[in-house]
């Protein structure tokens, strides 16, 4: 069976669930391999082995740690001049992305860039052009996918996460940035929005910062992330971290409500590969009425606390 490498996002040994999602996939293609790269794989081996790696590429140390980027780089091109992969998945994040770009470089191979799925013949599936057309494409070379959070439902299936040391030694270009401070995010109790299951975003609707206090009560009724469109975000009604969108974050959650959102292309972009869209606005011609699920037209400032009233009874 063709091995499929799949770099590990982690946070000093805690593994994102984008590595789970991507470990299943690659499980659909051939035999996961995960790369680790970094400190702190005693952490992550078990959940590693839970999500199925048959083998785990581990280069620990200092050296990897403190450089970004680029010593990832760096050992899958080592890994797959070695081993011949059938193909490598990579996180569809902005330090993914990069690294994939490296890569491909290093390899001169193909790249595919925010993929939604991928099948067991390789053929990437990509929304491209704002979101305005769907199209499925191949790589030459080894192929390199990054993977859209979301994109896959994470599998359980144990793996033998069987462990190879792998040491590169590191290009000075790759030294050439170092990681000279790390400060520890504070975080709520709610999911990053990247990998929440679901989001609840916010738009010009709510008209001021403080209406936010409704999308969050929301959000927390389902457990959700909570996203703000990028009129939102520009007017400093929510922080910029939070912007979905083509210049924000892409989502692909499970659910995701749109409240007071007209459903710019931009916008769009950004959420439309969601499994489930519930849009709240006003206006019947809103745009991002074309793409939902389920639609209500009303005023936001009356649905939104039923809305929150009722999941609150239906979970008491």
């Amino acid at each position: 069976m063709a091995e499929i490498l799949v770099l590990v996002e982690h946070a000093d040994g805690t593994v994102k669930k984008v590595t789970l999602e991507m470990l299943t996939k690659a499980r659909e293609l051939g035999e996961p391999s995960a790369v680790f790269v970094g400190n702190g794989i005693a952490s992550a081996r078990e959940k590693l082995a839970e999500y199925g790696a048959a083998k785990v590429y581990v280069a620990e140390g200092d050296e990897y740690a403190d450089h970004p980027v680029a010593p990832a780089a760096e050992v899958l091109a080592s890994l797959v001049a070695a081993k011949s992969p059938a193909a490598v998945l990579i996180a569809s994040s902005p330090e993914g992305k990069e690294v994939g770009a490296r890569l491909a470089v290093r390899t001169g191979s193909g790249i595919l860039t925010d993929a939604v799925d991928v099948s067991p013949e390789l053929v990437a599936t990509q929304n491209v052009f704002g979101g305005a057309t769907v199209v499925q494409s191949r790589a030459k070379g080894t192929p390199i996918v990054t993977l859209r959070p979301n994109s896959t439902p994470p599998v359980a299936a144990a793996g033998a996460a069987a462990e190879e040391a792998v040491s590169v030694t590191l290009s000075d270009a790759a030294k050439g940035a170092r990681v000279v401070d790390r400060v520890v995010e504070e975080k709520g109790g709610r999911p990053d929005l990247t990998e929440a299951s679901i989001v609840v975003s916010g738009g010009r609707g709510l008209g001021a910062a403080e209406h936010f206090a409704l999308i969050e009560k929301l959000a927390d009724s389902l457990g959700a992330a909570v996203g703000a469109s990028r009129a939102a975000t520009d007017a400093g009604w929510y922080p910029h971290q939070n912007q979905v969108g083509q210049t924000g974050k892409t989502v692909s959650p499970q659910l995701y409500l749109a409240v007071g959102i007209s459903g710019a292309i931009q916008h769009r972009a950004g959420m439309q590969t969601s499994k489930t869209i519930v849009a709240i606005n006003k206006d019947p011609e809103a745009p991002i009425f074309s793409i939902v699920d389920f639609g209500v037209v009303g005023d936001l400032f009356n649905v939104v606390p039923q809305l929150t009233d009722e999941i609150a009874k239906r979970k008491a």
